[in-house]
């Protein structure tokens, strides 16, 4: 089985995926859904969060340029970039969506990023807007930003949209495609529902 597929199913039996087709869930971007996934869910499976870690670390062995600085996105990417931060050995970043309202003001908290190349990692990726916000403060801090890593996405035209505008590469571990086909697989997704969930992608993506 394939980590992207493992993952999707590990998702669906924490509950990390909820699926409700007569109240659609609202996203932060204010887009109405009838799959929400939440990822935060991860870090109370301690075999869970290993297997996220260690798909991340295979992407970064893949990546022709290696991160100096791992960066997670607040707050839902902090502990999963500190795991691979950890196994990495490497230093670590975290970034709010707006600098803080007291005290420094900061809105990157860690090291300076000037000059280092940091690799980004967020729980999710629906249309991209929190992560490219986190890449836009990161390269006005002076980071070269190497891409974006995350959990989940629901691989939406619009994200990749945005992040080819922003000339950012992204990608997740797992996708919208596995957890629909883990689904059917494990016989856990009437068909009436299974052309809901395609009609209501088909509509974001129209």
């Amino acid at each position: 089985m394939t980590l992207s597929k493992e993952l999707a199913r590990d998702l669906l039996q924490i509950k990390a995926v909820q699926i409700n087709l007569e109240n659609y869930f609202t996203w932060a971007s204010g887009m109405k859904s009838p799959i929400y996934c939440d990822n935060r869910l991860t870090i109370s499976y301690p075999e869970i969060r290993k297997m996220i870690t260690n798909g991340f670390i295979e992407k970064v062995n893949q990546m022709n340029i290696k991160p100096d600085v791992i960066a997670g996105c607040a707050t839902a990417g902090i502990p999963h970039a500190a795991w691979l931060a950890d196994k990495l050995n490497l230093p670590m970043v975290y970034v709010r969506s707006n600098p803080k309202g007291h005290g420094k003001g900061n809105q990157i908290e860690g090291e300076s990023v000037v000059g280092k190349n940091v690799l980004v990692i967020e729980d999710l990726i629906s249309t991209g807007g929190s992560a490219l916000k986190v890449v836009e403060s990161l390269r006005e801090s002076g980071a070269s930003v190497l891409g974006v890593m995350s959990i989940f996405t629901y691989g939406l035209r619009k994200a990749k949209t945005n992040f080819d505008a922003a000339a950012v590469q992204y990608e997740s571990l797992t996708n919208y495609e596995a957890l629909i086909q883990s689904l059917v697989e494990d016989s856990n997704l009437h068909k009436d529902k299974k052309r809901i969930l395609l009609e209501w992608r088909n509509s974001i993506e129209s």
